[in-house]
């Protein structure tokens, strides 16, 4: 009988004790911080420019991290995968060898919960993939990512944290899209529909989990898979409403939105960027509200903990001897300065944020160009330039000016191809132009397509006419001193991520590669320069821009604005002299760039808007006045002198930036604006853009 008593008191007392952690929890919040597309940037710094950097890093990175677990002791940690390649460091010492990785050993100090794979996990191969996670003290995860042979799970799929009494579901899915980019060394993998692969996983969570986590290493829309979206996180939220969180990254861009109920975020690349998921709970754990914080790492110190990991200080430092030499760089090879530039190798850009290296033939791509056709043997040679900023600097070169022009480990191939596909492949490559129209005074790109998916060609003669549309602007193409025919074979030279991602999975190559390099691409650049001693500029400028027609009377004077800062860099859409033709006009007169102290101007962020009104006054008594009218809540720009105000300057005016749809010539455009006791204010440059 007393056994009988005791037993019911201590459960008694068990029960007790379990009721105040449910309650407590109404109300309470738990933390989720997230990190994506860390490309090995451990302790901050800028490898090729042998500097610290000033916003990113994982030590930036941990800073926050610390506060935020002060703030709010219930967080956890999760990483969006490309976390192991991307730096020197990475890449070129601990990708490629056996033993502990700095990346996961930074990782494990700093308390990671879960780990998504990436696609560039798979750059180096499986052997790597399985080498991090034996280190790691947490799991990771894809659970699209199987094995042919067997359908067994590469890593996890999910796994479940618990915090304070909440258990956290996380889900990790990959881009489907790997065997594009790695090709064969990813051949016994399957990489299937990311939404498939978590709806299977809800299914085996069922009730054991209070919130859900979804972290997909893929951007929102469909990439590849426009059809069936299973390579875009937009189906997940589709499908599943039951997801409380969604994580997602691979393009580099900051994310915060809602969607179906679900919370989204995403930061930029490097440790740039942490998304914070702030999770308010139900009385039962379950979510009520999810709020997004996407935070800037900018204001933000690297921690000293972080770089004084053993592993992580003397990989910094040997990366360092690697690039610069002054000290042995154990394991590797470089070490210091192999090469001289006589000159400076890219000529400048005569407009801000506009790349000459893609509007013309330069030495830089001619050098890459040139040392893939030796290497090769092959016929013609294609390559990218990989950043708009790349470039070979007179004086010394080291490793790190290497990694500058060519910032991936690629592997040099030889395909056989007739004439017809060389061009079609030209004609893939040239779809990164925007097309010329009548009034462009400059040469801009379509956003949709990133600067190192634009390949230029050493071994042929081409023209690329941008007046017309895409798939038929290669034009002239000769080949030594002949027109290449379609039926003509060749060789070319191409990584390996190109021959995979472009050629081969878009069809524009029929034949399988027939060699390739013992080395990167990187060693036989190296290589070469270190046998040359001195390298100078040579460009053969066997390729040209046609079809347009730059000139007019304002170019100066509009680039001049960009370049100041006046008017917004035109990479993504060309200087028209047509577009918004009555404003530029207005603005040609020389008393509307005077309007300080005679229209009246609201000062926010540190840029002047001038209210419209005033600006319209003003030109009505100059050779190009404008009529400025509100049509439908849309301010119209039409020529002609507006007499509908008069200037009143009160100096009190205020207000705060948003935006106005403006017509000017029949075209609209959104800009920004102050709105202020029902005027609008504008910025001069944002009118004349």
């Amino acid at each position: 009988m007393q056994k009988k008593f005791l037993a019911l008191v201590l459960a008694l007392l068990m029960l007790i004790s379990m009721v105040p952690a449910a309650l407590a929890a109404e109300g309470d919040t738990l933390t989720i911080i997230a990190t994506t597309d860390l490309h090995a940037n451990i302790w901050g710094f800028a490898y090729e420019d042998n500097r610290d950097s000033t916003n990113n890093g994982m030590a930036r990175v941990y800073s926050y991290i610390q506060e935020v677990r002060a703030e709010n002791p219930n967080s956890i940690l999760i990483d969006n995968g490309d976390t192991i390649q991307g730096t020197i460091l990475s890449d070129d010492l601990y990708n490629k060898e056996d033993g502990d990785h700095p990346v996961i050993s930074a990782m494990n100090f700093m308390g990671y919960d879960a780990m998504t794979l990436g696609n560039h996990e798979f750059n180096f191969g499986i052997d790597l993939v399985d080498r991090i996670a034996a280190q790691a003290d947490f799991p990771m995860l894809s659970a699209n990512t199987t094995y042919k042979a067997d359908g067994s799970l590469l890593v996890g799929d999910y796994t479940i944290v618990e915090k304070n009494g909440v258990k956290i579901a996380i889900i990790g899915v990959t881009t489907p899209n790997v065997p594009r980019w790695d090709g064969d060394k990813v051949d016994a993998l399957d990489f299937g529909d990311m939404s498939v692969a978590v709806g299977r996983c809800l299914e085996a969570i069922g009730d054991q989990a209070d919130i859900i986590v979804v972290s997909a290493h893929a951007g929102m829309a469909a990439e590849y898979d426009e059809v069936g979206g299973g390579d875009g996180a937009q189906k997940i939220v589709e499908n599943y409403p039951q997801i409380d969180v969604l994580m997602i990254g691979h393009y580099h861009i900051v994310v915060n939105d809602k969607q179906n109920g679900i919370a989204i975020g995403g930061g930029r690349n490097a440790g740039r960027d942490v998304v914070r998921f702030d999770v308010t709970l139900n009385a039962d754990n379950s979510a009520k509200d999810v709020s997004v914080t996407v935070t800037d790492m900018a204001n933000y110190t690297s921690s000293e903990e972080i770089r004084s990991i053993p592993l992580v200080k003397t990989a910094h430092e040997r990366t360092v001897a690697f690039i610069y030499g002054g000290g042995a760089a154990e394991g590797g090879e470089g070490g210091g300065v192999f090469g001289q530039a006589s000159v400076t190798f890219q000529p400048s850009n005569e407009i801000l944020g506009i790349p000459e290296g893609k509007l013309q033939d330069t030495a830089v791509m001619d050098l890459i160009n040139k040392v893939q056709l030796e290497a090769s043997g092959a016929d013609v040679s294609a390559a990218a330039l990989f950043a708009d900023t790349s470039d070979i600097p007179v004086g010394d070169i080291n490793y790190g000016t290497i990694f500058g022009i060519y910032k991936f480990d690629n592997t040099l191939y030889r395909v056989k191809v007739t004439g017809a596909e060389l061009k079609a492949y030209m004609e893939w490559s040239a779809e990164c132009y925007n097309q010329w129209v009548p009034g462009d005074i400059s040469i801009s790109f379509d956003s949709e397509y990133p600067g190192y998916l634009y390949d230029m060609f050493a071994g042929v003669d081409y023209e690329i006419d941008l007046s017309q549309p895409k798939g038929s602007r290669i034009v002239n193409v000769m080949f030594r001193g002949a027109p290449l025919s379609d039926e003509q074979e060749l060789t070319l030279a191409v990584n390996n991520y190109r021959y995979s991602s472009a050629l081969k999975t878009n069809g524009l190559v029929s034949a399988n590669r027939e060699w390739e390099s013992a080395a990167p691409i990187r060693t036989l650049l190296v290589d070469y320069i270190t046998e040359q001693g001195v390298i100078s500029p040579e460009v053969d400028n066997n390729w040209r821009i046609v079809g347009v027609d730059l000139a007019h009377e304002s170019r100066e004077a509009l680039i001049a604005l960009v370049n100041k800062g006046q008017l917004a860099s035109p990479y993504a859409k060309s200087l028209n002299v047509n577009a918004l033709a009555p404003v530029i006009d207005m603005l040609d007169n020389a008393t509307i760039y005077d309007v300080a102290g005679t229209a009246e101007e609201i000062v926010v962020e540190g840029r002047s808007y001038f209210r419209l009104r005033d600006l319209a006054v003003i030109a009505a008594g100059s050779d190009k006045p404008i009529h400025v009218d509100w049509v439908d809540g849309k301010v119209v720009i039409e020529n002609g002198a507006y007499t509908g105000a008069v200037l009143s300057l009160t100096g009190t005016a205020t207000g705060e930036l948003t935006t106005m749809e403006l017509v000017a010539d029949g075209q609209t455009v959104t800009m920004p604006a102050v709105l202020s006791n029902g005027n609008y204010f504008v910025c001069l440059e944002d009118l004349m853009s």
